[in-house]
Formats: structure tokens, sequence, C-alpha cells
């Protein structure tokens, strides 16, 4: 059986040095958890990347809002890729979509290209493709390593039912990663409903963008 595994997604160091300290497999970096994270900065990076062992990811997001990027933020995005992977990053997370809600193969497989050797996530992008099946297997056209996705539900709860499909769609092609409202009290019913490997929780239990060392050991503590 393959081994369960935890993604904290951190808005700050304090954040990723308390992932690593009880027992997170791996943090996916970013800034602003009011709009979903953007990119960090290159100092922020630098600092948290001194202070982990386990894995780190990267967000490539130049702003919020939607996931249609201007040939400037795009530009911005590759510039972004080349700069953090001189940190010695372990992967990045971006997604970018078309107009039309659609996968824009051209733009993310260029950064997927432009990342290598290092893994990538497709982001909650995902989230707001107009068909989701579709989607998937265009996700893994691009290179993409691993799908982070709510199952287009306002959280995981919600979207429990595709992101069991997606699974098994997949079929050990990419990594489906459950991530959007989960948390320690119900990371139970998601394994025993999707057979999810990995999963994505910010372990922020209150008002603050501080990860809760008690919800990232009881999030652990239900992984095999």
């Amino acid at each position: 059986m393959q081994k369960e595994k935890l993604e904290i997604a951190c808005f700050n160091r304090e954040s990723a040095i308390i992932a690593q300290q009880n027992g997170a497999d791996r943090v996916e970096l970013c800034l602003d958890m009011t709009v979903g994270g953007i990119s960090p900065s290159l100092d922020m990076l630098e600092s948290v990347r001194a202070a982990l062992f386990i894995d780190l990811y990267v967000m490539v997001r130049p702003r919020g809002g939607n996931f249609v990027y201007s040939d400037e933020e795009f530009e911005q995005m590759k510039n972004e890729i080349v700069q953090f992977k001189k940190l010695k990053v372990d992967g990045f997370v971006f997604g970018i979509l078309n107009e039309d809600g659609s996968i824009n193969r051209e733009q993310n497989s260029e950064l997927v290209a432009l990342a290598d050797p290092f893994p990538c996530t497709f982001h909650r992008a995902f989230d707001e493709v107009k068909n989701v099946y579709q989607s998937l297997e265009s996700v893994i056209e691009c290179g993409f390593k691993t799908i982070l996705t709510s199952g287009q539900g306002k959280n995981v709860v919600e979207g429990i039912e595709v992101l069991a499909i997606l699974v098994k769609k997949a079929n050990n092609r990419i990594v489906i990663m459950p991530g959007g409202g989960l948390r320690s009290r119900n990371i139970m019913l998601l394994k025993e409903k999707t057979g999810a490997v990995f999963y994505h929780s910010s372990a922020i239990v209150d008002s603050s963008e501080i990860a809760q060392a008690d919800e990232v050991k009881a999030l652990k503590a239900h992984l095999l």
C-alpha cells in the first residue's frame, strides 16, 4: 500500500516550521491567504528553504482572481520559476485556464517544461474548469504530477463524490490531492470515500494565518 502523505499550505515562515516539526511531509509556500495564495517573495522563499529539510513546493501565481493571465503575467510566471529554481525548491504549484474554462495546454506545458526536473502541481484553478474529467486528461498531458482540488465543491466534503471519481479515473497516472477545507475532523471520511494518498490542508483553525501544531499532528495521525 502506498504511504499516505500530508502537505501543509503555509503563508509564512512560522507556519512552515510548525508544519515540519509536527510531521508534515511537504510544505506548499505562498503568500496572501485571502486570495487563495500568490507567489512568495524571493527573500521569503530563501528564508523558508533555509529552515526546512522536508520538501518545499512553491506557488507561482502573479495575483488573486481568475486564472486567465495576460502575456505580461505569463512572462512573470516564467521568470519566477527560473528564479525559484535557484533556491533549491522541490516542486512548483500553478495552473492556467483559457477564457472558456478549459486547461490552457500550451502555457501550462511550457511552464512544466521550464520547471523540469522539478515536479509540478496543478492547483485549485482545477475547481473552476468546465469539464472536470476532460480537464483531468489535459492536465496529465501537460506533464503535471499532482492535482490539488476540492472536487469542485466549496470544500472537500462537498466535492467528495467528484474526488472519488477523479482518483479512480486518474488510475495512478497522476496524484489527486484533496484540499480545501480539509481538517482532522473530516480527513477520515475523505480517506474512506476517495482512497487518495496525498492530502492538503492549511491546518489553520482560527482567524490567523498560522498553522496550528495540534491540527498538523491530528491530521498526520490519521494517515498510514
